[in-house]
């Protein structure tokens, strides 16, 4: 019996620049929540990102790729970024002339920008905020960096570090988050809190950073439009969110 639902906001709720999931998605979640199983939303986003959609009560948030987790009331699981590595990158990005976003629960801000970095953003409907300030809050703890780049600069951006890693389901940003988190580690530490198994768990994705997701749970479904080192790597293939994907998986194996 399924406890708990996993889901990837963009590419798997929502469509690409949509900000409300169709009302058959919203159905599905509706109906999965009625029947008892907690809804946990699990992005990559910023917990000041995240969208909260009408009529749509979640349980759990996974943000951050998984650097910071809370339920309503509790936070269950942090991890920010090493404060060397921090640091390191930031340098790094300043010698590749490259902007830098900065995030944590309390704000999401910038040092510049660029047309990939602010593509980026709009994916989610957001604006980047660049600061003057970006260097003192720099000092605060930080759950994950966002920049511009393709995958053959990878390695200069990390260069210099020892506990961080890079996760991308876009080729033209990245990611940057804790070498110790992603989604599969924050899903581990949820089920550890509530007391569920692996078995008890499902997820839905798209993206490279749901990988580590969709293997964590006991049923990893990707969805019709993930890429196809997701799809090698999930349990299931379902429709894509433009066919309404997460629905049709649930009513077809009766989750509703």
């Amino acid at each position: 019996m399924i406890k708990i639902a996993f889901f990837d906001v963009d590419g798997t709720l929502l469509q690409l620049g949509s900000k409300e999931p169709s009302p058959k998605t919203v159905q599905a979640l509706q109906k999965l929540r009625a029947n008892g199983v907690l809804l946990c939303m699990a992005t990559g986003r910023g917990y000041l990102s995240v969208p909260h959609f009408e009529s749509v009560d979640f349980d759990i948030w996974l943000t951050f790729n998984g650097s910071y987790v809370r339920s309503k009331d509790t936070v269950l699981f942090k991890n920010p970024l090493d404060v060397d590595d921090k640091h390191r990158i930031l340098q790094n990005l300043k010698q590749m002339h490259r902007a830098a976003a900065i995030s944590n629960e309390h704000f999401i801000v910038t040092n510049g920008t660029d047309p990939d970095l602010a593509q980026y953003f709009s994916f989610g409907s957001e604006k980047l905020m660049v600061s003057d300030r970006f260097d003192a809050l720099c000092e605060e703890e930080i759950y994950q960096i966002m920049c511009s780049c393709n995958s053959a600069e990878y390695a200069q951006i990390l260069q210099g570090t020892h506990a961080t890693q890079i996760t991308a389901w876009w080729d033209k940003a990245v990611d940057i988050i804790p070498l110790s988190c992603g989604k599969g580690n924050a899903v581990r530490a949820i089920l550890a809190h509530y007391g569920f198994s692996k078995a008890e768990a499902i997820a839905f994705g798209d993206g490279r950073n749901d990988i580590e997701m969709l293997e964590a749970v006991g049923t990893g479904v990707a969805m019709g439009n993930a890429l196809n080192e997701v799809k090698a790597r999930a349990a299931v293939i379902c429709r894509s969110v433009e066919e309404d994907g997460v629905y049709h998986y649930c009513l077809e194996n009766h989750l509703i």
